[in-house]
């Protein structure tokens, strides 16, 4: 939608956080464990979850509707799902049904545009939608008082949308600048996204991209628009998902009075069922575009459609070969050869047809052939022999936790309820599916693997890098597909266009109900004797448990001239631990199913640990072998740095990575907070083994740290284990490090251009110096910063996506820290746009401080804090990091039960006044990265004072940047 998913893009994401250079976050720990808890370390029993529990029926127009009652929580979720996808969209109109849903959001008979926003949003809630090849879903989440107000507005844009040429237009902007994010400026985007599904499929329309292409969304007509509307919006092809807090009786009600009379009309829906035909053939094509700093090669088959028997082998299989650090592919190409430096697989069953998918990222200095050899061999394996009892075991163990996580919260379990329904069309399909995985054989696993994943199926991508010799792969365009404009509900038969009614003609909306507060846990707060201090939130609910080792000590505690030394460190900690190898600490980690990882952050630095309940002692005794017993192999730290690299070179291909690394500069300059968190290509290889142990011997002690429990888990138990894992675990000899400076002196504002030829888009970043997280002004701040770039109705997302179409988002952050943070605004827009969309965020941010702020205005962002407070909550992770964010801030427990109280007692005086003398626009500093022969010119024409660096001379260890 408006962050629209569509299915294949998801693919797209899985280089992300390495082309990112975020090497903060590897998984897994596992340790050496005392007697008293060897009998846990027997495999955990099968875990049962509840059934979903989801009601049926079904209205007289045919509209399923499916309720799950939860008095839990104070939040309640609506669905609306329509059984039409990417797959229906039009030949000549690929990327419609992805277009549509963003004219959804728009205006209605009875309803001006943006007023889901005023009904979602300005409560506390969200809403959001996703466009598949086989379905479009539109939810909302809302405090529960509002149920009856979303039920209205589904309704009403189902029976009454209003499609003009002026949305048409605004939307299609946006859309072409989602495609541009997502395929032209990240490097790998048109891998994963344009030419995976035009190889792997010869004639199902699954090979065409959701997003269409740039021809075909500008070929869109109002009168197509309107033809989509009425051939597939209709009762008889959705149902609703409704799930929390709620009274049966009246949600049926009001369901009946919205939905009940809503008339099917009486055409067809085209038929699209198409037979995709089995490869019996390879293929190996290579592939060219811009900007691909280190090679690719992905190898992929034709499998099975989600609700076939086969699935559920074929997702273990896919488990045991990429996911976590003990998966074959990281062991064999990442971690033994160190020849990628990422590799993973995709399995994407969709409702006709369905394929797998694996992919290597070579690392520097490696070929294609390399890793093509690496991927077959490993696949090969699963043809040529059983899976282990061991491999076996951690896939489905880690499946079933992963799923279980992903029905924390009543939107999460009903998108799962969703999808399994539209997949398959049974309501008990989602319930069945760990069982499924349960069920799965070692001989299942080689059976799938002979069927499907064999060498005369296999199909090859190469992708490289575009130069004279070898220009860019076109996008293939204009594919065929069965659904035709004819195939639409005829324009004649649509009567008279919908328009948006005169204010005093429209259907009022309905008022919301008695408010349903959120509860906040009481927080056991205690030390041991070593000091460490042990902090816990029970939250009932499902059996999950979630803990959070923190200490004082990240990225801005980092030698000077070695920026990297925090990064490495924590990510050193899950590659050898307790006498356990990376590869044993991995495999016992996935073994339990948890999920475990460590990461420095600018000020703190984390381990995380989050587990079902009946295995967690087990996983918090190896988060203690993490923090107390790394071993810090010298192979290791080579081959983390070697990795780090490789993450660092990917990042440097992307604008907005190459912009947030510059910003940090031009407001710290030297100082600490201005080095960059996960180093640079000098200072990562100069790291030592020396610089690593120092900076844990000096920062990792128990008097400086913060245990946080949060989930299934009550103070009792909570103190007994943490005193079993940390009660013997004592500070080093001398005293903690002295705190350093990290903001160091204010710098003069700057204004940098970073020539990146060719790229794909622009990277635009409005920055000045923010404030402490302990301030007076944080809350007044933090307010602001939601009316002016937080959310999609923020003032910022307004000018620059909603009434220009010039990004697919913009938003701000007040990024407060320890000493004084960053407030920052950001976007990425089309390279001869970025001039414009510099001026729009300095009138933006220059506006808050200079310019009355209107209660009206202010009240809604109130409940946008207080409403993503709440559902912070609704899981472990969520309420642990409050809690330990309290702690690290040295900031009072009680300021976990005051928040909401303090949100609401913030005028919108204090907020001007805020603004005004915290971030006056006169002190912002601009960093724009893109391509800048196409938006120089006009730039400095408004700022001549502009500094230009190009790419390759762009110096990331100087405080000046040169």
């Amino acid at each position: 939608m408006r962050h629209s998913l569509i299915r294949r893009l998801l693919a797209a994401s899985a280089p992300a956080a390495l082309a990112a250079g975020l090497m903060l976050a590897q998984p897994y720990p596992a340790l050496a464990l005392d007697a008293s808890t060897a009998a846990q370390n027997q495999a955990p029993a099968a875990l049962e979850p509840a059934p979903l529990g989801f009601q049926r029926r079904v209205l007289p127009n045919g509209m399923e509707v499916y309720t799950a009652r939860d008095t839990s929580t104070s939040n309640v979720t609506v669905n609306v799902w329509y059984r039409v996808g990417a797959k229906d969209d039009p030949a000549g109109r690929s990327g419609f049904a992805h277009l549509f849903e963003h004219m959804l959001f728009k205006a209605t008979r009875n309803m001006p545009p943006e007023t889901f926003d005023r009904l979602t949003e300005d409560v506390g809630g969200f809403n959001n939608a996703t466009t598949y090849d086989d379905f479009t879903a539109y939810y909302e989440v809302v405090p529960a008082n509002h149920l009856q107000r979303i039920l209205w507005a589904e309704a009403d844009r189902l029976r009454s949308l209003v499609v003009d040429q002026d949305i048409l237009t605004s939307e299609r902007d946006v859309v072409k600048e989602e495609y541009r994010q997502r395929y032209i400026a990240s490097p790998y985007g048109r891998l994963f996204g344009l030419f995976l599904p035009q190889t792997i499929y010869r004639e199902h329309p699954y090979r065409r991209p959701g997003i269409g292409s740039l021809e075909e969304l500008n070929a869109a007509t109002v009168e197509d628009v309107r033809r989509f509307h009425a051939t597939y919006y209709r009762p008889d092809n959705a149902f609703i998902v409704v799930a929390g807090n709620f009274d049966q009786a009246q949600l049926d009600a009001w369901i009946n009075q919205y939905f009940g009379d809503i008339q099917n009309p009486s055409t067809p829906i085209p038929a699209n069922d198409v037979s995709e035909p089995e490869l019996t053939t390879s293929s190996d094509q290579t592939f060219y575009a811009p900007n691909v700093p280190l090679p690719a090669v992905l190898i992929a088959w034709q499998t099975v459609p989600w609700g076939h028997p086969d699935r559920a082998a074929l997702t273990v299989l896919d488990g045991i070969l990429s996911t976590g650090e003990s998966s074959r592919l990281y062991r064999s190409l990442v971690y033994n050869q160190e020849i990628a430096a990422q590799t993973s697989s995709i399995p994407d069953f969709a409702q006709q047809a369905g394929n797998l998918s694996a992919y290597a990222i070579m690392a520097e200095g490696h070929t294609i052939d390399e890793g093509l050899a690496a991927l077959r061999a490993e696949v090969a394996r699963f043809r040529d022999e059983p899976v282990t009892a061991a491999e076996l075991d951690e896939a489905k163990n880690e499946l079933i936790a992963n799923a279980l996580r992903e029905r924390e919260t009543v939107d999460q379990r009903a998108f799962a309820f969703g999808y399994a329904l539209t997949m398959t069309g049974d309501p008990a399909a989602a319930d069945r599916e760990i069982g499924q995985i349960q069920a799965v054989t070692a001989a299942d696993i080689q059976r799938v693997a002979r069927r499907y994943l064999t060498e005369n199926r296999m199909q090859v991508l190469r992708y490289l890098a575009s130069d004279e010799q070898n220009p860019e792969t076109i996008q293939n365009k204009n594919v065929d597909a069965p659904v035709t404009l004819a195939s639409l509900t005829a324009l004649e038969a649509l009567g008279e266009p919908t328009t948006l009614a005169a204010e005093g003609e429209r259907e009022p909306i309905p008022a919301p109900g008695p408010a349903v507060e959120p509860a906040t846990p009481t927080v056991a707060d205690f030390r041991l004797d070593n000091g460490l201090r042990v902090l816990v939130a029970p939250r009932r609910g499902l059996p999950l448990v979630s803990a959070q080792l923190s200490f004082d000590a990240g990225a801005s505690d980092d030698p000077l001239g070695k920026p990297g030394v925090a990064s490495l460190t924590a990510a050193l900690l899950s590659q050898g631990a307790g006498g356990r190898s990376a590869p044993e600490i991995a495999t016992e980690i996935e073994r339990l199913g948890a999920s475990v990882s460590a990461g420095s952050g600018v000020d703190f630095t984390t381990i995380s640990g989050n587990a079902p309940s009946n295995v967690f002692p087990q996983v918090l005794n190896l988060m203690a072998d993490l923090a107390q017993r790394p071993a810090f192999e010298a192979e290791e730290l080579e081959r983390l740095r070697s990795q780090t690299m490789d993450g660092l070179r990917l990042a440097l291909s992307q604008p907005g990575s190459v912009a947030s690394q510059a910003t940090a500069r031009v407001i710290y300059g030297g100082a600490p907070y201005g080095q960059p968190a996960s180093g640079t290509l000098n200072s990562v290889p100069a790291i030592t083994r020396e610089d690593v142990t120092a900076y844990h011997a000096a920062h990792f002690r128990p008097s400086e740290a913060v245990l946080t429990f949060s989930g299934d888990i009550d103070e009792a138990t909570a103190r007994r284990l943490a005193e079993q894992a940390f009660g013997g675990w004592r500070d080093p000899a001398g005293a903690a490090p002295a705190a350093a400076d990290p903001s160091g002196p204010e710098q003069s504002p700057r204004i940098i251009v970073v020539d990146m030829p060719g790229a794909g888009q622009a990277a635009v970043i409005t920055a000045m110096r923010s404030i402490r997280r302990t301030d007076p002004d944080y809350f007044a701040l933090s307010l602001g910063n939601t009316l002016l770039g937080g959310g999609y109705s923020s003032r910022l997302n307004q000018e620059v996506r909603i009434r220009r179409g010039l990004s697919y988002g913009a938003g701000t952050s007040i990024g407060s820290r320890q000493d004084e943070g960053v407030f920052t605004a950001s976007t990425q827009t089309r390279n001869d746009a970025a001039d414009e969309v510099v001026e729009l965020m300095l009138q933006e941010i220059g506006k808050m401080g200079q310019q009355p702020i209107t209660e009206a205005e202010l009240a809604p962002r109130r409940a946008v804090m207080t409403g993503g407070f709440g559902r912070s909550l609704e899981t472990v992770d969520g309420l642990g990091g409050l809690v330990a964010n309290l702690a690290l801030y040295d900031l009072p427990m009680s300021e976990l039960a005051a928040y909401a109280g303090r949100v609401r007692a913030v005028t919108p005086e204090e907020v001007q006044a805020a603004f005004a003398q915290r971030l006056p626009v006169g002190r912002a500093s601009i960093v724009v990265v893109g391509d800048a022969s196409q938006f120089l010119e006009q730039l400095r024409a408004a700022h001549p004072n502009v500094e230009v660096i190009p790419l390759s001379e762009l110096n990331l260890d100087s405080a000046t940047l040169r």
